[in-house]
């Protein structure tokens, strides 16, 4: 579908998990406001996100959060070419009031209505960042549910060439860092801990999954460190948390960098890209631009708000699918399990 416009302006909205956002995204990389409002101090009580929370708390801040994008964006409802929202994966519960949304202010003012899928958002969080960044190119997307190496052979195709066995690098963060003390949420926990610990102190193992050479493993991991501190606690021993943190991260950032660039190599690509909430942690990123400066492979990863849910990149990834003709109907439906 061809579009005459000569600026196409989008209105996303992301409740996939525990963050509400909505933004106001101009031609795929402008941002002209980004609103999220955490849930984070609610669920750390708990120790995890309690969907039941999430999803009261999103309908609560939901109506907020879309009027402030708008104004911080200085345009109202019906300068919007698109609505683009996240149906799944995530939260059922928490998706459905995104969606719900979405599908009402499309039925009020007639603005179309462009479903994205919350993967594809975290990839087209780099559009954002660098504007000069187009497909072909390899990115990892690092969170809390997920951990998929991707070929992104052109703005909305994806083909999947690893992904995790067993747990997320991101849910790994938050169970290691649940077992040395350190509570939720992990990952920044655990990298700012790392800091002042040795990432030599303790040989965690690196999983190889013998099917895949590009996917992924991080519970015998997890499992390590657990035998770790309670065999220390078994005899008595000190635990030293910061060498633990560190030593733990080490052997993820390990991991996720060897597969990583293994396929950039493999495969052909000279550019390669990070996104998810793992994507924000220092020691990757810090690992990755020392090894794509050796390698000569252009590195592209999204500050690190982006990294976080948020419905910037909602909008980034709504736009080229708004552009390729995608349209939704009213019985868009919330899918948890959604596939790349």
């Amino acid at each position: 579908m061809k579009i005459e416009k000569e600026t196409i302006n989008i209105l996303a909205i992301e409740s996939s998990c525990d963050e509400t956002a909505a933004a106001v995204v101009q031609d795929g990389r402008t941002v002209r406001s980004n609103v999220i409002s955490s849930q984070i101090a609610l669920h750390t009580l708990y120790g995890g996100v309690v969907p039941e929370i999430a999803s009261r708390k999103h309908i609560e801040k939901i109506n907020q959060v879309i009027g402030q994008a708008l104004e911080e964006a200085g345009a109202r409802l019906q300068d919007m070419d698109a609505i683009a929202v996240t149906y799944g994966p995530g939260l059922v519960g928490a998706l459905l009031v995104g969606v719900s949304e979405a599908k009402a202010i499309s039925f009020a003012t007639g603005i179309p209505l462009v479903g994205v899928h919350h993967i594809s958002g975290h990839i087209s969080a780099n559009y954002i960042e660098h504007k000069e960044l187009k497909p072909p190119f390899v990115c990892l997307v690092a969170s809390g549910g997920h951990s998929h190496l991707v070929i992104v052979r052109d703005y909305g195709e994806y083909e999947i060439v690893g992904r995790t066995r067993d747990d997320a690098a991101g849910e790994a963060f938050d169970k290691v860092a649940r077992a040395i003390g350190l509570g939720y949420p992990g990952g920044p926990k655990i990298d700012k801990l790392a800091r002042e610990g040795n990432p030599d102190a303790i040989v965690f193992p690196r999983a190889k999954v013998a099917e895949n050479e590009y996917d992924f493993s991080f519970s015998g991991l997890k499992s390590a460190v657990l035998n770790y501190l309670n065999g220390c606690r078994m005899k008595g021993e000190e635990i030293c948390q910061a060498d633990v943190a560190a030593s733990f991260q080490k052997a993820v950032v390990d991991v996720l960098v060897e597969h990583s660039l293994h396929a950039v190599k493999a495969f052909g690509f000279d550019k390669f890209a990070i996104a998810g909430g793992v994507a924000s942690n220092s020691a990757l990123r810090g690992a990755f631009e020392t090894e794509c400066q050796k390698r000569g492979i252009a590195f592209y990863h999204p500050s690190p708000i982006l990294c976080t849910d948020n419905a910037a990149m909602i909008g980034a990834a709504g736009y080229y699918e708004y552009l390729k003709g995608v349209r939704h109907g009213y019985d868009l439906n919330a899918v948890p399990n959604l596939q790349l």
